[in-house]
């Protein structure tokens, strides 16, 4: 007479199970709004002898307001231990529980949710999986997942974010939308590539300066395209090529894979620093393997960055396994304009005084020397005072000669 689901904590939906039964749970909570119609008495007793949940925990999430400062909301969520509540009148027990023996990759305890009805209304489960999936999208609306690395396995790192403008980030003309047409026609030539036996993944390869917008372009090509992103570090601490092929073999759906810092495979891995470390264990050839090898995974874009191009070998950045080199390097005169206009449009509509930055640019020396990163924190130190960003200009071509001296003299 009964019929039972069980969701373990591996499935994508264990989430979202739990997210909808909060969400269910505060909307009873909340009783029926001022202008809904009268219920009826029979509706009435059923809402009032209804179970609720128990066993409680408390969820703590961190959000980024605009202005950059910190809300910090708190949730109830169903802790462990069983629960009832009601369902388009089906009565539903719920059973999380947790087994402290066992453990999954990442050390931490297995759980598993387990609802129980009577037969007759099992078809609610796939309504209750349908609403719990849509309350996660339209959560996840607007924003973009960020993964980070744990162990063997790909972990959502804090809060969604917002998505970034694709145009906040500026780079050459014309050279955002080279990169954007030619990922959305990969991603649309799918059965091109399966038909011809060609694997379908795709590499791109970001080297430039510190601070030109390597990283910052693959976040708002992500946001454009409504992926995620799995971000990792080549030269992160104990990475090894078993891991870095393990994870490379298992991206979440819909995500763009981020390697930084990829020219760590090639560095001098010999002295050990004062704790006995001797730099990241990813290995050249584990690369190499990770990326197109026989165990490499297909259905993949991975963008790589590095600062160092020069330490890469040839055999990384052949067609295959790097299919469009990009330097990102200083800002250009288009760049300078572009995001002048962006931070001072409004304040100046005649752009007279963009004329003198310009100008005062090229005389100091910036043009095409300077990084967009260090452009616009100067613009951000003189919000909305644009004679103030003219006016540190001398201030920035002093620090930039200062930094090009200590580059030459190593």
């Amino acid at each position: 007479m009964l019929v039972d689901i069980e969701i373990t904590r591996r499935d994508k939906a264990y989430e979202w199970v739990l997210q909808w039964m909060t969400a269910h749970y505060q909307s009873q909570l909340a009783g029926p709004s001022r202008g809904a119609a009268r219920h009826s008495r029979i509706e009435s007793l059923i809402r009032r002898f209804t179970p609720g949940l128990h066993h409680l925990q408390i969820k703590t999430a961190r959000i980024n307001l605009p202005d950059g400062s910190q809300h910090t909301r708190f949730s109830l969520v169903p802790g462990q231990g069983k629960h009832i509540f009601r369902y388009k009148n089906a009565f539903i027990a719920v059973n999380r529980e947790r087994i402290t023996k066992s453990f999954d990759t990442n050390g931490e305890p297995f759980e598993s949710v387990t609802l129980t009805t009577l037969y007759a209304h099992r078809h609610v489960f796939e309504e209750l999986f349908q609403e719990a999936h849509a309350l996660s999208v339209q959560n996840m609306e607007g924003k973009t997942v960020v993964y980070t690395s744990k162990m063997a396995e790909w972990l959502q790192s804090g809060q969604p974010k917002r998505k970034r403008p694709f145009d906040s980030v500026v780079l050459e003309e014309g050279l955002s939308g080279k990169i954007l047409k030619d990922v959305r026609e990969f991603l649309n030539a799918r059965n091109w590539y399966l038909d011809r036996g060609i694997p379908y993944r795709r590499g791109y390869l970001l080297f430039g300066p510190p601070g030109t917008g390597k990283t910052s372009f693959v976040q708002a090509l992500a946001g454009e395209l409504d992926f995620s992103i799995a971000m990792l570090s080549l030269s992160e601490r104990g990475l090894t090529d078993d891991r870095l092929n393990h994870l490379l073999t298992n991206v979440p759906p819909r995500t763009l894979v981020l390697l930084e810092d990829a020219d760590a495979a090639f560095s001098n891995r010999r002295q050990a620093d004062s704790d006995g470390y001797n730099g990241p264990t990813v290995t050249f050839s584990g690369l190499l393997n990770a990326l197109d090898g026989v165990a490499s995974a297909e259905e993949r874009i991975i963008f790589m960055t590095t600062n160092h191009i020069d330490r890469l070998d040839e055999a990384l950045i052949r067609p295959g396994r790097v299919d469009m080199t990009v330097r990102l390097g200083e800002a250009t005169e288009w760049q300078m304009e572009q995001m002048w206009d962006r931070f001072y449009a409004d304040a100046d509509p005649e752009k007279t005084r963009k004329a003198l930055f310009m100008e005062k640019a090229r005389q100091t020396g910036l043009m095409g020397s300077v990084s967009t990163a260090a452009l616009q924190g100067l613009f951000l130190y003189n919000k909305d005072d644009a004679e103030g960003a003219i006016a540190m200009l001398d201030q920035l071509a002093s620090q930039q000669r200062a930094s090009d001296g200590r580059t030459s003299s190593k």
